[in-house]
């Protein structure tokens, strides 16, 4: 049900990728930036009906949209927490990243999801615990809900890869 590998998640064929977006979703650097770029102006267009009926996406929530020229079929937007030394709910505030993708996931009828490594870029979540935090949280999802069939971790950099790799590798 879980699969890691590394690549770029722009190029992953399931129903849904997911997109470490800010909260103004309306794109930005990094993982965001290159699913903006390769998804198209679709993409953009609904993420502004989203800010005009919300007013953006909040830290740990998430919301959907097309996935635009993609090979997904959606894009699941979530916002990661910037860390600052972990004493502001940062972990709790990830965990909730990938539970709230997830259900939004399961209540759209996706069955296969890709997620990169989100908070770990510029927002310097420490790499070692985000790896973590998101495995035991998407293990604790798939033990109470087995809509979804597979689970992606798809790692940009070889250091987030060997991270996820022993972690998977112990059963974690």
């Amino acid at each position: 049900m879980i699969r890691l590998i590394q690549g770029d998640i722009t190029k992953i064929e399931v129903d849904a990728i997911v997109n470490a977006a800010n909260t103004s979703l309306l794109g930005g650097g990094g993982v965001d930036g290159a699913i903006h770029r390769a998804g198209g102006p679709a993409i953009l267009e609904e993420c502004r009906q989203i800010r005009a009926k919300q007013g953006g996406c909040a830290i740990g929530a998430a919301v959907i949209t097309t996935a635009g020229r993609l090979p997904a079929k959606y894009v699941i937007h979530t916002v990661g927490p910037v860390w600052n030394g972990g004493h502001n709910g940062e972990p709790e505030l990830l965990a909730n990243c990938y539970r709230h993708s997830l259900q939004l996931a399961v209540e759209t009828g996706i069955k296969t999801i890709a997620f990169p490594n989100i908070s770990t870029g510029i927002y310097h979540f420490p790499k070692s615990e985000a790896a973590t935090i998101a495995i035991t949280t998407v293990q604790q999802f798939l033990a109470t809900d087995n809509t979804i069939k597979e689970i992606i971790f798809v790692c940009f950099d070889e250091e987030n890869y060997a991270l996820y790799k022993e972690r998977l590798d112990k059963g974690q």
